[in-house]
């Protein structure tokens, strides 16, 4: 898989752990309740999704399929 690749893979994740952090906000400045059960469930699932990423674990499963931070190459020069 080439470098380009697992930056792209590593950055959608990233992005919906970004929104998972976000989403709180995001229902209260919309003034949707958050006693709705759909947005309920989002917001368990967004606040468990960002838990899960922030885990060294899950580093550790990211460097076991390819998509680590460290490239083979080395750093960029």
């Amino acid at each position: 898989m080439s470098t380009a690749t697992k930056r792209t893979i590593r950055t959608v994740l990233q992005g919906a752990a970004g929104l998972a952090v976000t989403l709180p906000a995001i229902v209260d400045a919309a003034g949707i309740p958050e006693t709705l059960p759909w947005v309920a469930g989002t917001l368990a699932v967004a606040g468990a999704l960002a838990r899960v990423m922030a885990l060294p674990a899950v580093e550790q499963l990211l460097d076991r399929i390819g998509l680590g931070l460290i490239d083979e190459k080395g750093p960029a020069s």
